[in-house]
């Protein structure tokens, strides 16, 4: 059974990290050859079973998107609210809607789609299950598409949403009734409430709506920063841990109440007991969302207690892996989320340190070795998925764990069981969990004050990962001292191994993909410089935060040589803060310096040049300040020692581009332009683009921008030059890679791949 799981998650692994999409089916022929060799291997045949599962899994997934011809225009659609509507902080209402038709002249056609949804202004209250009939505009699912940062549209695909958009209010948006297939929702939505009138809008009732409900919205960054710096995220979201726990003490119960009241001459005790714990743990996995590490604590505790019946003493590892086998029978794309490997490899790692490792350890030397090992069992899972470690999470863990176990989540669930019964027990229970709670968080947050406490981990892939999972499996499988050692070394060697870089003379840039903004990194062999930082909004989400201090950090840099705002425009400046609280900064420039609202930054005027390992930095613009707004942008000429050069114009208008051409013509001729104000009919003149005659021509747009850029006109003066055009809102990040003797070399984040980038080159000038 182990064996089978593995195989089939193997296959869906393969299929989710190599394969195109369109392209997948082109593999079954070789796959099948595979599995069918001269001594058939069972592995490799139901590897290829996995994959071809999972594949039609994703072909049915994909065939629910929004039609393009719907996209970015306004539908009139009837459908039902589904799940726990969420109240942002900037006051807008997001919430998921299930869509079964739009209406047209015809009638109400057939559109079976689930969609993520806001609503922006004066939205009216919200309940799930009810009917609506909405005007929206919806876009096809499309998120910041960057190495080392959350991944929107994977996380998208593997809930099921298949298109985003926001609900028009034209005055004919309507509610036409409410759905009974929701009443689970409507428990869940009742409970938030009624958390939220007993203990008000504090902290701690974000924490409790979310170990009881699985209700995570109202929680804060700053609580959200706590969990990941120790390394307790998992506890503050319904787990399997809780789920068990449920089970657990329903399972007691009910055993010991049935004992007492004389029943079991009827039926045994532990049956009673087992069925009880069983409507438990499902009754709770339903209310917290049944989200995976929900769905496999449920799985293993039903088989679990079902082979009570059969009189069956079935392995852990036996329910393990009928666990893993029926997650990934109901859903293989469950394999997208960090929740399914953590979950799955939390439990595996426990049983793998506890089944076989008794000896004459005393009880509490085991609890204490399980502790301080688990962390180092999902150092792989973590490292690929979050590039970081939080050095405090052992000793956090410690103190959470049996906290929330014992202090927090049984007087919760107790409170919430008994509020439509008993209403006054119940405000003591919950004040009581309110109180535990609070007490746990002030320990956390001590915790995360530790100086250090979270260590960043650059990418890793291919021989890293196996270099990776080879040292952990080498530092738990034995107690004996050279395979501790050996294990201990090769993780040393994995987390110290550079990430690439240039080398002498070549430089790297890469345009973040930053929606409608800018933000681009250049390394050379020993310097980084970031120009621009994209946009921050209203929200509180800034892209400095959410792209350019992961994507640093996945390639392995913790200081900043160099920061250029190009002006002080909230789409080039505005992820500035977030980036400079994060990194330390060796100078800060920019072309408004009064006006950036940053500490310390350097006017950029031209004529400033300098050399980093033999690549050549210049500014050509500003030339005083006198010029403002678009005018100000810093005008940035990089030039690798082969001579090809970067030009990165900022948003400069006609008015400048005219004084290039008159004050330094000779210099503007570049291999690669980033197209000046994103293809704003401000820039980019005849004159301008005939000089500069670029190979490459990058936009830093967003995707269906308001604005319509890059205007069509502005792209067709650049094709008319023969250049090629790439933009981040298709494309995802874009790198060029400039090495002596080669064509340029341009990977692009979405290319081919769903999950990956595969890199092509251009011709040299």
């Amino acid at each position: 059974m182990l064996y089978s799981a593995l195989a089939i998650l193997a296959g869906i692994s393969v299929f989710l990290t190599f394969m195109p999409i369109s392209g997948w089916p082109l593999a079954v022929p070789l796959l099948l050859l595979l599995a069918i060799p001269w001594r058939p291997s069972r592995f490799a045949g139901l590897a290829v079973v996995g994959f071809l599962w999972c594949g039609w899994q994703l072909d049915q997934r994909l065939a629910q998107d929004l039609p393009p011809l719907l996209e970015n225009h306004d539908l009139q659609v009837e459908g039902t609210i589904r799940g726990l509507p969420e109240t942002l902080a900037d006051g807008r209402l997001r919430f998921r809607f299930e869509i079964n038709c739009y209406q047209e002249a015809t009638g109400c056609h057939a559109l079976p789609l689930t969609v993520r949804l806001n609503w922006y202004r004066q939205a009216p209250s919200l309940y799930s299950g009810e009917r609506w009939r909405l005007r929206v505009r919806l876009k096809q699912p499309h998120g910041f598409a960057n190495p080392g940062g959350f991944d929107y549209e994977r996380w998208l695909l593997a809930a099921g949403i298949r298109a985003t958009g926001y609900v028009r209010d034209k005055g004919d948006n309507q509610r036409i009734g409410t759905s009974s297939g929701y009443s689970v929702q409507a428990v869940r939505e009742w409970l938030v409430t009624q958390l939220s009138q007993r203990l008000g809008s504090s902290s701690q009732t974000s924490l409790l709506r979310a170990l009881g409900v699985g209700d995570r919205s109202q929680m804060s960054a700053q609580q959200w920063a706590v969990l990941r710096t120790t390394g307790t995220s998992h506890l503050l979201a319904i787990s399997g841990l809780h789920v068990g726990l449920v089970a657990s003490l329903i399972f007691i119960l009910v055993r010991r109440a049935w004992g007492w009241a004389g029943l079991c001459r009827y039926w045994p005790a532990r049956h009673a007991a087992a069925l009880a714990s069983i409507a438990a743990a499902l009754v709770y996995a339903l209310l917290s969302g049944f989200q995976v590490p929900a769905q496999r604590a449920l799985i293993m505790i039903s088989v679990f207690m079902l082979s009570g019946f059969a009189s069956q003493r079935l392995s852990p590892w036996h329910i393990w892996s009928q666990a893993l086998l029926l997650v990934l029978l109901i859903d293989p794309l469950s394999a997208l989320t960090p929740g399914f490997w953590l979950s799955f490899g939390a439990v595996a790692a426990i049983l793998y340190l506890s089944v076989g490792y008794q000896g004459n350890m005393s009880k509490w030397y085991r609890i204490g070795r399980l502790q301080l090992l688990l962390p180092v069992a999902l150092l792989p899972a973590g490292w690929v998925w979050f590039q970081q470690m939080s050095i405090v999470a052992p000793l956090a863990n410690v103190l959470a764990i049996p906290w929330v176990g014992f202090l927090v989540v049984p007087p919760l669930l107790a409170g919430l069981a008994c509020l439509p019964l008993w209403p006054l027990a119940s405000g003591w229970l919950l004040a009581m969990a309110a109180a535990s709670v609070q007490l746990l968080w002030q320990g956390l947050e001590w915790f995360a004050s530790w100086p250090g406490n979270l260590l960043y981990l650059s990418a890793i892939t291919g021989p890293g990962l196996f270099w990776l999972v080879s040292g952990t499996v080498c530092l738990l499988a034995s107690r004996a001292l050279p395979a501790q050692l050996t294990g201990i070394l090769l993780l040393a060697a994995v987390a110290f191994t550079p990430s690439p870089r240039p080398a002498s003379g070549d430089v790297w840039m890469t345009v973040l993909d930053v929606g409608q903004g800018l933000s681009t990194v250049i390394q050379t062999r020993q310097h980084l410089l970031v120009f621009d930082t994209g946009p921050a909004f209203r929200s509180g989400f800034n892209t400095g935060e959410a792209v350019v201090v992961p994507y640093l950090h996945w390639l392995g840099y913790q200081f900043i040589d160099r920061l250029i705002i190009s002006h002080a425009d909230n789409d080039h400046a505005g992820g500035a803060a977030a980036l400079l609280s994060a990194f330390s900064t060796g100078r800060v420039s920019g072309g408004e310096p009064e006006t950036s609202g940053l500490p310390d930054v350097h006017p950029c005027r031209a004529g400033q040049r300098w050399v980093w390992d033999a690549v050549q930095f210049e500014i050509l613009s500003p030339a005083d300040e006198h010029d403002t707004g678009n005018n100000a942008s810093c005008v940035l000429l990089v030039t690798a020692q082969d001579g090809r050069s970067i030009l990165l114009p900022g948003d400069i208008e006609r008015r400048v581009e005219r004084r290039l051409l008159q004050q330094a013509a000779s210099k503007l001729p570049a291999s690669v332009i980033l197209a000046p104000h994103q293809g704003s009919r401000t820039s980019s003149s005849v004159g301008f683009i005939s000089a500069v005659n670029a190979d490459l021509v990058i936009f830093s747009s967003g995707y269906l921008n308001r604005f319509g850029f890059p205007k069509a006109d502005v792209s067709h003066r650049y094709q008319a030059i023969g250049g090629a055009l790439l933009n981040t809102a298709d494309e995802g990040s874009i790198q060029v890679r400039m090495r002596a003797g080669r064509p340029l070399e341009v990977n692009r984040y979405r290319q081919h791949q769903y999950f990956g980038s595969v890199p092509s080159r251009i011709a040299a000038p």
